[in-house]
């Protein structure tokens, strides 16, 4: 199955772009998983909610099993890419749960401590807790970017709690933060600009939801993504420096080595903000398959300008192996 787009769309510009591209889901792809999902607030442990919708095949319908979606950084459960696979898998049969991160999809009020990519703990909390609620179903972890880095961390931490994941697919997901920090610093500025704008305006809604505990007025005002995220590291997290920080999150070295659910890595040559000649870095368990495409940009893999993209079928075919 090779994701051969037409000349038009072949540009890793074009195909980021793509990803997060409304037209491609409206207006009859917002159906019947939209109308089926309903909000759940999840206890994931240690006083933490983490809010996601859950959409359900109709009554009657026995579910291929519950497929958990993970949507990047500064997303939500309804972002384009994330809703267009949600749409996919439940045309295939599959429950669906998008989880928001924290501080993510409007969810600021829920928790006073600020997001930051190390908070894996309440992730795998979410995880379990969708397990003990959907005892019955074959639960599988899907995600894109930085929800894709969280799904392979949520993975390796699997045997050590409990969880029993069938099947993992995590499509151009963060390797090692600090090139991808690099690369959005250096590369084109509408990538840098984008998060940056995205990032404040949750920070806003954060101090709204929270008066008197935050004041984001230095960090929103700092115009760098690497000095705005040290900002924030040394100031609201216990890691000492921004080095080790981006450790905490890398999933290079030898941090995929305890992976046991099958998993497909995938990723794009040309991706703008991920270097494939990371993976080189991977620990690479058994479990562990990788297919680099030589096109897709950053989460892309769009053939068409509507309509599922490459990746959500890949995705449906990867789950669907026994």
């Amino acid at each position: 199955m090779k994701f051969e787009p037409h000349w038009p769309l072949r540009h890793a510009n074009v195909q980021s772009a793509l990803a997060s591209f409304k037209p491609r889901n409206w207006p009859r792809r917002a159906h019947k998983m939209a109308r089926a999902a309903k909000e759940h607030l999840l206890d994931c442990g240690e006083g933490v909610r983490l809010m996601g919708l859950h959409s359900a095949q109709p009554h009657g319908h026995a579910p291929k099993g519950l497929a958990v979606l993970i949507h990047g950084w500064e997303g939500s459960h309804d972002s384009v890419y994330l809703f267009s696979l949600a749409c996919t898998l439940y045309d295939a049969g599959y429950n669906v749960f998008r989880l928001n991160l924290r501080d993510h999809g409007g969810t600021h009020a829920l928790n006073r401590e600020l997001f930051h990519s190390c908070r894996l703990p309440e992730v795998v909390g979410a995880t379990q807790r969708l397990q003990a609620l959907f005892p019955r179903h074959r639960l599988m972890l899907a995600g894109y970017s930085l929800g894709a880095n969280f799904a392979l961390r949520v993975g390796a931490r699997a045997r050590g709690v409990g969880l029993r994941i069938a099947r993992i697919v995590a499509v151009c997901p963060v390797l090692d933060p600090a090139v991808t920090i690099a690369a959005l610093e250096s590369g084109p500025a509408i990538y840098h600009d984008y998060f940056m704008r995205k990032w404040r305006r949750s920070l806003r809604m954060k101090q709204e939801a929270w008066p008197g505990v935050y004041d984001f007025g230095d960090l929103i005002a700092d115009r760098s993504l690497r000095s705005m995220t040290e900002r924030m590291v040394l100031k609201y997290t216990d890691f000492p420096d921004l080095a080790s920080y981006f450790a905490g999150y890398a999933i290079t070295g030898g941090l995929l080595e305890s992976l046991e659910a099958p998993a497909r890595l995938i990723t794009a040559a040309d991706d703008p903000m991920i270097d494939a000649r990371d993976l080189a870095r991977l620990a690479r368990p058994a479990s562990l398959r990788i297919t680099v495409t030589p096109r897709g940009g950053h989460c892309g893999y769009m053939e068409a300008l509507r309509g599922p993209s490459w990746a959500d079928r890949k995705i449906a075919d990867e789950l669907a192996q026994d």
